[in-house]
């Protein structure tokens, strides 16, 4: 008898870690382009994002446009990912239920690259409340044709940075100038050092923060600059900053 009961609780237990190994720790949402010249980062990025899911056991969905966006969509999701995916043409409903995500601290976000592409565009304007969000910048220019760049880490004790090279480099980006630099209005984590630019064009903007969070919303936030080649994914620096913000800004850190 004693046998059977001992055999009934292993099953059990087993049947339990089962359980909870199909249960994801969180559930995440990421927006990103289905075109442009950022289609290429996209597709990496969703290729890392699924093996890094399925290794740490949260469940990943994506979506191309804001449509599906409104306060009952977003409830489902612990972590907004914004993968180059520009702050216009969102749909009014998605505008005033994300506002409210990052408000009220209902969920994480990650932004990347086109994130700061803020100013009017295509037709659209600025979008205010996320003019204040990123720190009060306007985009003002970029590299074109790409360049090498040193990125140094400003914070190393924030739990994003865990893991991160004090410095490091980034192989290839159109590194953005803003018509200031947004360090009065957030916490910089990174800035890229624009003397290490390679080759030089001559557009910078002097202090040139690149990670940064915004600690005046509820919400955990996190903006990463560096989101144009899909050679990002072999730095080991990058998809460790990546993955620690996905868990930061989660609360899993």
């Amino acid at each position: 008898m004693k046998k059977i009961t001992l055999l009934l609780a292993i099953i059990l237990i087993n049947a339990g870690t089962l359980l909870a190994q199909k249960t994801p720790k969180f559930k995440v949402i990421a927006l990103y382009e289905n075109g442009g010249h950022h289609i290429d980062y996209s597709k990496a990025a969703v290729l890392w994002l699924n093996k890094l899911a399925a290794e740490e056991n949260f469940s990943i969905e994506y979506i191309q446009n804001t449509d599906k966006i409104d306060s009952a969509f977003l409830s489902k999701y612990q972590l907004f990912i914004q993968l180059d995916y520009p702050p216009y043409a969102w749909k009014d409903k998605a505008v005033k239920a994300f506002e409210n995500y990052i408000d009220q601290g209902k969920g994480g976000w990650i932004g990347f690259h086109h994130a700061t592409l803020l100013g009017d565009f295509d037709g659209y304007h600025l979008w205010p409340w996320f003019y204040k969000f990123m720190g009060e910048i306007k985009f003002k220019n970029y590299i074109a044709k790409f360049a090498r760049g040193k990125v140094n880490v400003e914070d190393q004790k924030h739990p994003v940075m865990k893991g991160v090279s004090p410095s490091f480099w980034v192989e290839k980006e159109e590194w953005y100038t803003y018509d200031k630099s947004p360090r009065a209005n957030v916490k910089v984590l990174a800035s890229v050092d624009e003397k290490s630019y390679e080759p030089k064009d001559g557009i910078t903007m002097g202090d040139h923060p690149v990670v940064w969070t915004n600690p005046a919303y509820k919400a955990r936030n996190i903006y990463i600059f560096m989101g144009h080649s899909p050679i990002l994914f072999e730095s080991k620096d990058y998809t460790t900053l990546f993955k620690n913000a996905i868990f930061w800004t989660a609360g899993k850190k």
